[in-house]
């Protein structure tokens, strides 16, 4: 698949969407592949899908290969006065390694990953440029499959300092992580409820005693007397 067919695909698309979730603006969607991760422009908002599904091809040796890594970049900009908006994009991509060679081929996505994938790009133009709730429009979720694992020194996009994560390794991190959290606290909580329980019953024992033996000096300084 060509990039330019790719290209309007995306277009497509997003401007078939955008007619419908917002029919009074006007939106234009531009490929930029120099877009930078962070650096934007006054006014401007950004979108990081960071594991897209998508196919690859090499020029150089004809080798293909799917990657479930694939990462894209959005800025988008809404100029409310004017009532236009814009959005650049930018899919990172991947180095073939089978023949090593320095050119970094497009990738190619299915219909059905395109559709995803600017469902969740118009989810976020509702939340940061509309200030709306996008969670009742979070619907669709673009495919992800976890393919084998990720080989960042071939990935554009790990060299541009983006880190990504194959989701299963990053739900397994932040489980951990809550387990080792509420495993640290929960057992020095129990602990200090521990030692205070006991502490309290032998204060409570020794003050027994204390009086026990006060009433038995007593009695018996009274029984000496009669």
């Amino acid at each position: 698949m060509s990039t330019s067919l790719t290209t309007c695909e995306w277009k497509k698309v997003f401007y078939e969407k955008m007619e419908v979730a917002k029919p009074a603006d006007s939106w234009e969607l531009v490929i930029d592949p120099n877009l930078k991760p962070n650096e934007l422009a006054p006014g401007w908002k950004q979108y990081l899908e960071q594991h897209a599904s998508g196919r690859f091809h090499c020029s150089w040796c004809w080798h293909t290969w799917q990657s479930a890594h694939v990462v894209i970049l959005f800025h988008m900009y809404l100029d409310r006065a004017q009532r236009a908006g814009s959005v650049r994009m930018r899919v990172f991509k991947q180095l073939c390694y089978e023949c090593g060679t320095a050119r970094l081929d497009e990738s190619s996505m299915l219909e059905e990953n395109i559709e995803s994938l600017v469902d969740n790009l118009i989810t976020s133009l509702r939340e940061q440029c509309y200030n709306e709730d996008g969670d009742q429009y979070r619907i669709h979720v673009a495919s992800r499959p976890d393919g084998g694992p990720h080989h960042s020194e071939f990935c554009e996009a790990c060299q541009e300092g983006i880190v990504h994560w194959k989701p299963s390794e990053k739900l397994l991190e932040e489980e951990a992580t809550t387990y080792t959290f509420s495993g640290a606290s929960k057992p020095s909580a129990q602990e200090g409820l521990g030692y205070n329980f006991f502490s309290l019953r032998w204060c409570l024992i020794g003050a027994s005693l204390c009086l026990l033996i006060v009433y038995l000096q007593f009695s018996f300084r009274g029984s000496t007397f009669l």
